[in-house]
């Protein structure tokens, strides 16, 4: 590994860190949200600081190529990303049929109680 390569490393795995925490920061990522990311950027400077580390786990798992590892975790992480997101959008679309359900509801009964109270206002000015 060359010292740019090294270089390049660390300074993306630091660069995509500061992105998720001013991310953070700013509330335009939760946490929950987050929290793959986070892994996802701490093995990375791991990996970019101490890359033999990378050979010494991937000898661990018994993967020949070290960056077959880096592909395997990655695509690991992403694959639980999407099951998040996933489990969030059903529980959202619950949600959200629920809300359009209880509106539908609610305007019928609005729709009622405005010919009820038409209908008693027309009377009255019928009987005076």
């Amino acid at each position: 590994m060359t010292l740019a390569t090294y270089i390049f490393g660390v300074a993306s795995a630091v660069l995509s860190l500061a992105v998720v925490i001013e991310m953070l920061r700013r509330r335009r990522l939760r946490e929950r949200h987050a929290v793959w990311w986070l892994v996802a950027g701490t093995l990375a400077l791991v990996i970019g600081v101490f890359p033999a580390s990378l050979t010494w786990a991937a000898g661990l798992i018994g993967i020949a190529v070290p960056l077959n590892l880096v592909f395997f975790v990655s695509v690991a992480v992403l694959f639980l990303v999407c099951i998040q997101h996933s489990a969030e959008l059903t529980l959202l679309e619950a949600k959200t049929r629920t809300l359009a359900e209880t509106t539908a509801l609610q305007e019928m009964r609005i729709d009622a109680l405005e010919k009820l109270l038409t209908a008693a206002t027309n009377q009255h000015r019928e009987s005076n």
